[in-house]
């Protein structure tokens, strides 16, 4: 099951509504065009993070690691961890984990990425998925993530 989140703000943190849900853009994050990078659940004593599919895009927007898999890897990490911390979590707050790559041939690169950002001994749950495209031929990972963090 995927689940996209779709909404336009136009600051770095959509005010607060007394809605359950906020959404934010990040300035460590490129920016997004037509959706949120992350939408932040208020569940009383913690907050669940439902962070976009993250790419090998830096902060400005430029691609990281053109053909590399394992520098797209580790940018898409990266935005994971910028988009985490920006809500006040750490990477050990991660629930789970989606991948979406062209070629399951570097599960192996994937691993050693994802284990130099994620707490090992709890590992989050994971799916990882083969896909035929992404939406741009340059881009080789996408990887969604889940945050729950104590307030």
């Amino acid at each position: 099951m995927c689940l996209v989140l779709m909404a336009i703000t136009s600051s770095s943190f959509a005010q607060n509504t007394g809605k359950p849900v906020k959404f934010m853009n990040p300035a460590t994050v490129p920016a997004a065009k037509g959706y949120s990078q992350a939408a932040e659940i208020d569940l009383g004593t913690s907050k669940m993070l439902l962070i976009s599919g993250q790419v090998s895009f830096d902060k400005t927007g430029e691609l990281v690691g053109k053909l590399d898999f394992t520098k797209q890897a580790e940018q898409a990490f990266i935005n994971i961890k910028n988009i985490v911390e920006a809500a006040g979590g750490s990477m050990n707050d991660l629930v789970k984990l989606n991948f979406y790559l062209l070629d399951t041939a570097h599960i192996v690169e994937l691993r050693k990425v994802r284990d130099q950002f994620i707490n090992t001994v709890t590992p989050p749950t994971s799916t990882l998925v083969q896909v035929s495209k992404l939406f741009r031929d340059d881009v080789l990972v996408e990887i969604e993530a889940t945050a729950v963090i104590a307030k």
